[in-house]
């Protein structure tokens, strides 16, 4: 049994209108009279008529699809922000495209090699990296790329994160200023900018005040590795008295470990504090301290740098920074007076 499909010039006929006007109905952010919308969607009601978005992509060069790339989705924070970018990237006419790739950048290549082939006005990498070489295609083929919640080398390249320096500074302050005599910290994925700026400013932080870290494991974003970590951190005499772990998603781990595995109390034996202030961090299970990534603004921020990239190429790259508070919670000592 075949379906005769209903063309454009039928919903116009049945609408009383001319097949511009359908064309502008069904075509995000044109201009078209209310009167004349309600007209046309009701014909394509009636005759069962649904927009050709591949045909209208052929004909006007713009597919209205993103392509989001993202290396994982265990962390609470990138199925919140994919979310965001979704609806987002929605309301202002466009359409989402999801890849996964893991971290390493010859993965990431080809996974975004395979989405040029699919006509995408643009490109978010969310906490992945890209060779030189693919970004370079990627411009020749003008397609812009902003890096969500990851910085890259390059001047070429626009991006969004929160101020991981900044917030892993503040880290270390809040944790000096509680007394703690020895601090260690979990690294995530070291490939990662946001491993890389969080531990600058944790270290900084602590130089400031003549201080080292005294310990430091790395966990790579994975529960599993951060489990690991904390038994080679903790199970020992000379344990740390604080730790600073790269992102929520480890800590939730770290403080399993260190409260059923090892009997140590949180914060009395250890203060933990994480990164990221995903909704797990508040449940009473966890209450983490924590530095919150603002995923509103970074999304906002990212979705508006990219269509006016798409829509002005001659754009230059925008590289910005979101500030990140610190929340106070129980997991940590607070210690008297402090603000955030």
């Amino acid at each position: 049994m075949t379906t005769i499909r209903v063309t454009s010039t039928e919903v116009a006929r049945r609408a009383g209108v001319s097949q511009s006007a359908v064309s502008r109905v069904f075509t995000p952010g044109a201009s078209v009279s209310k009167t004349t919308a309600e007209k046309v969607r009701k014909a394509a009601r009636e005759l069962g008529y649904r927009p050709n978005v591949l045909a209208r992509a052929m004909v006007s060069g713009k597919s209205r699809m993103i392509g989001l790339v993202v290396a994982y989705l265990e962390n609470y924070f990138y199925p919140e922000a994919l979310e965001k970018l979704s609806n987002a990237l929605q309301a202002r006419g466009y359409h989402v495209v999801v890849f996964m790739a893991s971290q390493t950048a010859g993965n990431i290549d080809h996974v975004v090699d395979e989405i040029l082939d699919y006509q995408v006005d643009g490109i978010i990498a969310a906490s992945v990296a890209l060779s030189s070489d693919l970004a370079q295609r990627c411009a020749d083929a003008g397609v812009p790329i902003v890096f969500f919640n990851r910085t890259q080398t390059g001047e070429d390249f626009s991006s969004v994160t929160s101020d991981n320096l900044a917030g892993g500074r503040r880290v270390a302050e809040f944790l000096l200023a509680g007394g703690h005599g020895r601090i260690g910290y979990i690294a995530g994925w070291e490939g990662a900018s946001t491993q890389r700026d969080r531990e600058a400013g944790f270290r900084a932080g602590l130089a400031a005040a003549g201080r080292k870290l005294a310990a430091r494991e790395v966990g790579n974003f994975v529960v599993d590795e951060a489990r690991a970590a904390a038994r080679r951190m903790f199970d020992r005499a000379d344990r740390p008295d604080a730790v600073f772990v790269c992102n929520d998603h480890m800590a939730f781990a770290v403080m399993d470990v260190l409260r059923a595995e090892l009997g140590l109390r949180v914060p009395e034996d250890v203060s933990v504090v994480g990164y990221d202030d995903v909704p797990p961090a508040a449940w009473a299970g966890y209450d983490l301290t924590t530095v919150r990534q603002r995923a509103n603004l970074m999304v906002a921020r990212t979705v508006d740098i990219l269509l006016e990239q798409i829509e002005q190429p001659a754009t230059p790259a925008q590289v910005e920074t979101v500030d990140a508070p610190l929340i106070l919670r129980s997991s940590a000592r607070i210690p008297k007076g402090w603000t955030t």
